[in-house]
């Protein structure tokens, strides 16, 4: 698979990044609010990291969606994801500070996650997450997620950095 399958919800298109995508990203990495994210980073790191998102279709047959609703408008970013220094499929999500709150972030990542579950046939997989980010965590247990202390952590990131949350298919 070269890109993402185009996916729709109630409100939102779960379809591939396109080039519009990367200037709100670059303004929402290089700004405080990505500290949960591995930011603050500049243009040229948030350019190898949508990259290789997008990449990962063709390399892996999954990747990372941007989410847009059905009038257009780009509101975030929700993936499939396992780069090299993770040790399991991630499912991963971010919304553009003006969308929090209104249920986009959930929408997305439920359509992601039965997308994973169906598509690739997995049992499980993860979602890695700041244990200070409580917006993160709180939606990943909203998905049915629970946290996994006993699971392996991504290459170099401790327990104080890092919580693992666990994604099941339902029985």
């Amino acid at each position: 698979m070269d890109s993402a399958p185009t996916i729709r919800t109630e409100r939102l298109t779960l379809r591939h990044h396109q080039m519009s995508d990367f200037a709100p990203l670059g303004e929402l990495f290089a700004s405080e609010r990505a500290i949960y994210m591995g930011g603050p980073i500049d243009r040229q790191k948030l350019w190898y990291w949508v990259a290789g998102e997008v990449g990962s279709w063709s390399l892996q047959g999954f990747g990372s969606w941007g989410i847009e609703t059905h009038g257009g408008a780009f509101v975030g970013q929700v993936g499939i994801n396992k780069p090299s220094h993770f040790p399991e499929i991630e499912l991963g999500y971010l919304i553009m500070p003006e969308f929090e709150g209104k249920g986009i972030a959930f929408e997305a990542a439920q359509a992601a996650r039965a997308w994973a579950f169906d598509a690739l046939s997995l049992e499980t997989f993860v979602s890695y997450i700041d244990p200070k980010n409580a917006r993160s965590i709180a939606l990943a247990e909203r998905l049915g997620a629970s946290h996994d202390a006993q699971a392996t952590l991504p290459d170099g990131e401790t327990p104080d950095e890092t919580a693992v949350y666990r994604h099941r298919r339902a029985a």
